[in-house]
């Protein structure tokens, strides 16, 4: 989780309804976004991979290296997220150093996370 704190000075919110979409494999991105309120799921290839609440982030891969989403995330119920660009990532980075290295750890565990489900899928 990332602390929500970090992102109460000129952020932009995005208000997600339950049931829609944040954004969809395949759509194009490069923001990265924190749960302010609600719950979300995420999804690849229409499975759910992770649950996400209050301090967790999506999109980081995006911000990092804008380009298609590799998951879709989905409002579980109404939902607020903030929304991090690269030049607010940048200046988080620069006053929080802790902070890139919770969302390199985050990143990490995706990823493992998703090498797990490959290899349950191809056993």
């Amino acid at each position: 989780m990332i602390p929500i704190e970090l992102f109460s000075h000129k952020s932009e919110t995005v208000h997600v309804a339950a049931g829609e979409a944040l954004f969809r494999e395949g759509d194009e991105g490069s923001l990265m976004y924190v749960l302010n309120t609600g719950s979300a799921e995420v999804f690849i290839k229409s499975r759910l991979v992770e649950t996400l609440e209050h301090g967790s982030i999506v999109g980081e891969v995006g911000l990092v290296s804008p380009g298609p989403h590799s998951a879709s995330v989905i409002a579980k119920t109404d939902c607020e997220f903030v929304a991090v660009d690269e030049k607010r990532f940048q200046f988080l980075v620069q006053q929080t150093p802790f902070f890139a290295t919770r969302v390199m750890r985050i990143m990490a565990e995706r990823l493992r996370a998703t090498d797990r489900l490959l290899d349950a899928a191809n056993a």
